[in-house]
């Protein structure tokens, strides 16, 4: 047959030519066509994923591999059809390998724009700044002339992984081991050390506390004290009054019986004591008359004491009133013996 069926996909965009002039575009077309004469091109407008592996060198001149992923879609299809031959032959696929390069073209300009950013980081900053990386290379890629010329937009730069040679990574991965096994170790000192200074500060609470206690117990002591020696000086200050106030009474007695005794310093007590006011008693003036004769004894060779007197003088003592009697008499000088 020379008649033939076009019908595209919503995401083809399909181009025919007849006689080298264009007859019909547009996306998801459909329509009848002359075989012979008829051209027809067809350009995918949907989004692709082309995966890319780039090994790069850093700024410290360490190897490292890039792998990820770039999305892109057709912007312009007619700019991109005058570049690339996207014709299709009779039996429907397309008579060139140009669809195929279209990606390497990608991988190609976006390794460029990646390599440019790689080298102006470290190693470290390259396994740990993916996200950056992405955001540059993708800006780069935007204002790409080559790229813009194709009439393609990409979409998305998605970095998967960054790694580093295995030598390098056994050495980072020695390294971060080793800090990180540092780190353990500053973690258990501090928590030591800091175990320590919380039982430091127990044992100064502590040490604090008996102060405290120690000092409150000298302030109790020393109050105590204070109450005993205000309670012995008040103690002295009472003898102290007390003492004077005898001094002062003793004085005033001795000053009474002082000014009592004045008129009969100088009368013999015999007289005082006649004149007293038991001088009446006659037991009394027996007591006194047997003194006056113990007295001079050395005068009385005899004394004869009757037996009425000593009855009367032991009734006197026991409470009875005595007789009337006289006191004994002495025998005259010529009898003594």
């Amino acid at each position: 047959m020379v008649i033939g069926y076009m019908k595209a996909a919503p995401t083809s965009y399909v181009m025919q030519f007849e006689g080298g002039r264009m007859v019909r575009e547009g996306a998801g077309l459909s329509f009848f066509y002359w075989k012979p004469s008829a051209t027809l091109v067809s350009v995918p407008l949907s989004s692709a994923d082309v995966p890319f592996v780039f090994n790069e060198v850093t700024r410290d001149f360490q190897a490292v591999t890039l792998q990820g992923q770039l999305t892109y879609r057709v912007a312009d299809a007619r700019k991109l059809a005058g570049l690339l031959d996207y014709s299709l032959s009779a039996s429907g696929r397309y008579r060139s390998e140009d669809p195929e390069k279209l990606p390497e073209r990608l991988v190609q300009v976006a390794q460029v724009r990646a390599r440019t950013v790689v080298q102006g980081l470290s190693l470290r900053e390259v396994l740990v700044s993916a996200q950056t990386i992405e955001d540059q290379v993708l800006v780069s890629l935007a204002s790409a002339e080559p790229i813009r010329a194709l009439g393609v937009e990409v979409m998305a730069f998605s970095l998967l992984s960054a790694k580093p040679t295995p030598e390098m990574a056994r050495a980072l991965e020695a390294e971060a081991r080793e800090g990180l096994q540092r780190q353990a170790d500053e973690a258990i000192y501090a928590r030591r050390n800091a175990a320590v200074e919380q039982e430091r500060r127990i044992k100064e609470s502590e040490l604090a506390t008996e102060l405290a206690v120690q000092e409150r117990q000298r302030q109790l002591r020393e109050a105590k004290m204070a109450a005993d020696i205000a309670v012995e000086e008040q103690r002295a200050a009472l003898m102290e009054r007390w003492t004077q106030n005898e001094k002062q009474a003793a004085d005033a007695r001795a000053y009474a019986l002082e000014k009592t005794l004045a008129p009969v310093r100088g009368v013999d007590w015999k007289t005082l004591m006649a004149t007293s006011a038991g001088g009446g008693d006659p037991a009394l003036n027996i007591a006194l008359a047997f003194r006056e004769m113990a007295e001079n004894a050395q005068r009385i060779g005899e004394l004869n004491v009757s037996p009425d007197l000593l009855h009367s003088l032991m009734s006197a003592g026991a409470g009875s009133k005595p007789p009337q009697v006289s006191a004994p008499r002495a025998p005259s000088p010529g009898r003594e013996r």
